[in-house]
């Protein structure tokens, strides 16, 4: 018994919640790829896309907090699994929708169903990994999103152009979000300690690691009822929502931009939203391994991680500042590529949730903090809408892009962490 080696069911856990970050992007980003075909059928105007397009996160930015109270309370296997069924059939019933209203109602049910997901997954963090671990948990969930994106971008637009059906399409998407469902509930657990395949080494290393004090509690008077500090909670907010704000941006109005401002075909558009994005997955796993990787050589982990999202923000306002003086269609994507794989560094937010908070309340505040991103999300696609509807132009879109993310480098620089950061 000495020499048996600690399993590793902890990261067969992250990679079931991984796979069901993909498909949960795959299914948000199919309404974009598919909506020049939707929005010819249903006769909708751009402003009626654009509230399309918004509505999904008017719920699942309502939802967070609640999401999160509820994640802590029933814990996560329960919650997740819901969760993925009942996005499943919402996904099914846009199939049928008849018009751009039903489309929209079947969006905002999307969004209800989808909210939890990230929050849960930001709880089982703070329960199932070490501090040292943290870094790389966030980003493998987290980098799902792009990696969704990407082949959301190329399977929908192919499976589009080959069946001539979008609603064929989205039933799909549906039926197999709903059995993922299923998968989810045989293999998550809430914590280490309920999980048959869990050997004692692994549950040693894990009650190690949690029973240690918390290396990264906020020293400011706390919040009632969420331990975390007034100035990193805003700070947190304003980060995530900046950061939401171009990834969402691209998620949703990437395809319009690929098509008007760079000429591209459906196909082409799926073709180039694999490569941003599959750039972005990359960029997740890149941030969060170097995160883990300073912290391991002895890196304070409060210097690791600003200094990684740091990195992320400058570049991001790098490439969008040099977007617009880009004429040739293929170095502009490869400046997107660019600006998504370091954007994705962001992933690493989901790492304050399990810092900053107590175990307990690691999933309200992980909701709190994904409301903010989803807030982001409700504003984007209407803010470029107005943009564009003022200047015709996507360069001034970008420019936007810059700015947000200035304001994500200022947040990320002000949530404040205890020196006592191991």
């Amino acid at each position: 018994m000495s020499c048996q080696k600690a399993s590793n069911i902890r990261w067969f856990v992250f990679g079931i919640i991984f796979l069901l970050v993909v498909i949960n992007l795959i299914d948000r980003i199919s309404l974009s790829i598919a909506m020049p075909t939707i929005a010819q059928e249903f006769s909708l105007s751009p402003e009626m896309q654009g509230v399309i397009l918004s509505s999904f996160f008017w719920a699942y930015a309502l939802l967070q907090i609640p999401g999160g109270w509820l994640i802590d309370k029933y814990g996560p296997r329960k919650i997740i699994t819901g969760s993925t069924v009942l996005w499943g059939i919402f996904q099914t019933l846009a199939a049928v929708s008849t018009g751009g209203v039903s489309l929209l109602l079947t969006r905002f049910l999307l969004g209800t169903a989808e909210a939890p997901l990230f929050p849960a997954g930001g709880k089982l963090n703070a329960t199932w990994l070490s501090p040292q671990e943290r870094g790389r948990g966030a980003v493998i969930m987290d980098c799902g999103g792009p990696l969704g994106a990407a082949l959301g971008g190329i399977i929908i637009a192919y499976m589009i152009a080959s069946i001539g059906s979008w609603r064929t399409v989205f039933a799909i998407a549906g039926i197999v979000t709903i059995l993922l469902g299923f998968i989810a509930w045989k293999f998550l657990r809430d914590t280490p300690q309920e999980h048959h395949s869990v050997n004692r080494k692994e549950l040693e290393l894990i009650a190690v690691t949690h029973s240690e004090p918390q290396s990264a509690v906020d020293f400011e008077p706390v919040l009632k009822g969420i331990g975390v500090g007034y100035r990193s909670l805003v700070a947190i907010l304003c980060g995530r929502a900046a950061w939401a704000m171009m990834f969402f941006g691209l998620l949703t109005w990437g395809p319009s931009y690929l098509a008007q401002a760079r000429g591209f075909d459906i196909k082409g558009i799926g073709n180039a939203t694999f490569i941003i994005f599959l750039c972005g997955t990359f960029g997740s796993l890149c941030g969060g391994f170097i995160s883990d990787t300073l912290v391991k050589k002895g890196i304070a982990q409060r210097i690791a991680l600003k200094s990684v999202l740091t990195v992320s923000g400058v570049s991001t306002l790098i490439t969008f500042s040099l977007l617009p003086s880009m004429s040739d269609p293929i170095v502009a994507i490869a400046t997107l590529s660019i600006a998504a794989f370091f954007l994705m560094w962001g992933s690493l937010y989901w790492s304050f949730p399990a810092l900053l908070a107590p175990k307990n309340k690691a999933g309200i505040v992980g909701g709190i903090m994904n409301m903010a991103g989803s807030v982001g999300g409700i504003a984007v696609p209407i803010l470029v809408g107005v943009i564009l509807g003022q200047s015709k132009n996507y360069d001034n879109v970008l420019l936007f892009f810059a700015g947000c993310s200035i304001i994500y480098i200022l947040g990320t620089l002000s949530i404040k962490l205890s020196k006592q950061d191991k």
